[in-house]
């Protein structure tokens, strides 16, 4: 790691980028595009967010004031928690612990630093961890064991059963950090009663553990309160899913990011459901009139992400969709199976938040964290009911997605074992499917300018954007020639 990296800590880092983010529309139009001349780095990613009007900027000031929550928890008496984006954070709040989201982490610092993590992936290696572990973890990772990141009071995973290499992460900066440790499992069933007894034990034993380990007990109201939230937020994030459904769609492409971004370390918070409704109010008049969140007001085609996105430095993924008219429809992360989710109706068992008893709630956040993305769909054999298959075929039909992308990264066995397969099945039941051995988290293993070549070909020999897809987050009128 160069010297300089060390000059300065991680999460401080990324707190001043996007605290002084959060103030750029607090001044004139005028003053705001005079700004962006000055940031040439940071500024399309910026804008990607400030160009959609209050949501945009109430994402940035909750990015900010989470980041600054973990920073200064300790001298405000708290302990912090390193935990995954899959973990019932209401139970961490009512305890009054501050979750440090690890994959939340890196996604921040891949899209704002100017070298994304790239050293910190490489730092983790450097002092013993696996080069094939999940980037998503090991770029944040490499900060906090390098000790430029506020020390972690106690590491909690809830990854055994359906990753192995994110619970391998948790568990080694346990080891590394010398902190208590506590790992949530996953049995093979998403629901049922043998399922639900073994979480609610599993849980019981996970709360005894933050009260020995933390600052203070459970407080049932609190939770009660917490949950509730978490209910309503719920309600919007299915009302958001059922807008994306519309052709076109009226829910812009970043709004995927900020949905499952802020929900990882902030559900439950008052701030994510304010956040949430912002986002629903300017969706809302477009649904209701029939017109595209895309910035021409055209929508040429529309894309499913089968696993994850793509978070290259500047956000350019959600750009160059909108560049090309391409409207983001969903990906894994963003898919929670609420029993209000519109994919869920008729499809399968989804969840409902209750607050009647503390079992009730331990028995509910369980089942919410089951059907967290990925936790669902990679738990079981790839082409088992409710698995990775059925869920991405039934997505993929549902709203009407034009083609399949899958944005690998080396770290995730469970879905590199089974991407052929994927592949070819989605294929045969009619869906174009891209498959790209890329890494989502670094750029290194391939460039931005080789990945939207890859999306261009494969759009214009299909014939779902021929002619049309511009070039590398551009807004030219390139054609697909001129990028080929």
């Amino acid at each position: 790691m160069r010297p300089e990296t060390r000059e300065y800590d991680y999460d401080w880092n990324i707190w001043t980028i996007m605290e002084n983010a959060a103030l750029v529309k607090d001044g004139t139009d005028k003053e705001y595009a005079s700004l962006l001349g000055l940031i040439p780095h940071f500024s399309r990613a910026l804008d990607i967010f400030i160009r959609q009007g209050e949501p945009g900027v109430k994402f940035i000031k909750l990015v900010a004031s989470y980041i600054r929550n973990c920073i200064e928890a300790k001298s405000r008496g708290k302990k912090t928690v390193l935990t995954s984006f899959s973990m019932a954070t209401p139970i961490l709040y009512a305890m009054d612990l501050v979750p440090v989201c690890l994959e939340a982490f890196t996604i921040f610092g891949t899209v704002v630093l100017r070298r994304g993590t790239a050293e910190f992936l490489d730092y983790c290696c450097e002092i013993g961890f696996t080069e094939t572990s999940c980037s998503s973890q090991r770029g944040a990772l490499g900060a906090y064991l390098a000790g430029l990141a506020v020390r972690p009071d106690m590491v909690v995973c809830n990854a055994p059963g359906w990753c192995d290499s994110n619970a391998n992460s948790y568990s080694f900066a346990a080891s590394y950090l010398d902190v208590p440790f506590y790992q949530l499992s996953y049995p093979p069933e998403v629901s049922g009663q043998r399922a639900r007894e073994f979480h609610r034990q599993d849980y019981r034993d996970l709360i005894a553990f933050l009260e020995e380990h933390g600052s203070a007990r459970l407080d049932t109201d609190r939770l009660e309160a917490i949950v509730r939230e978490a209910n309503r937020q719920d309600e919007i994030i299915a009302q958001l899913a059922d807008y994306q459904m519309l052709v076109p769609n009226p829910v812009p492409n970043i709004f995927e990011l900020m949905i499952y971004g802020a929900k990882s370390f902030a559900c439950g918070l008052e701030e994510l459901t304010d956040l949430l409704s912002s986002m629903e109010a300017s969706c809302s008049e477009r649904a209701r009139l029939g017109t595209s969140a895309m910035a021409s007001g055209r929508e040429q085609a529309r894309g499913l992400c089968c696993y994850i996105d793509h978070y290259t430095t500047d956000a350019r993924l959600w750009e160059w969709m909108e560049d090309n008219d391409i409207s983001h429809v969903g990906s894994i992360l963003c898919r929670y199976w609420q029993s209000q989710a519109p994919y869920v109706t008729g499809y399968d068992e989804g969840y409902t938040l209750r607050t009647d008893s503390l079992d009730s709630m331990i028995d509910t956040l369980a089942d919410m964290t089951a059907r967290m993305p990925m936790v669902k769909q990679i738990r079981g054999p790839y082409d088992a009911p409710g698995m990775w298959l059925e869920d991405n075929l039934h997505l993929a039909r549902l709203y009407k997605a034009d083609f399949v992308v899958y944005f690998s990264t080396v770290g995730c066995r469970n879905t590199w074992g089974a991407v052929k397969l994927l592949t070819r099945d989605l294929e045969r039941h009619g869906i174009p499917t891209l498959l790209l051995f890329v890494d989502a988290f670094d750029d290194r293993v391939a460039s931005w300018e080789s990945i939207t070549e890859r999306i261009g070909e494969f759009l214009s020999v299909r014939g779902i954007a021929a002619g049309n897809v511009r070039k590398n987050g551009q807004s030219g009128s390139g054609t697909i020639q001129e990028v080929l």
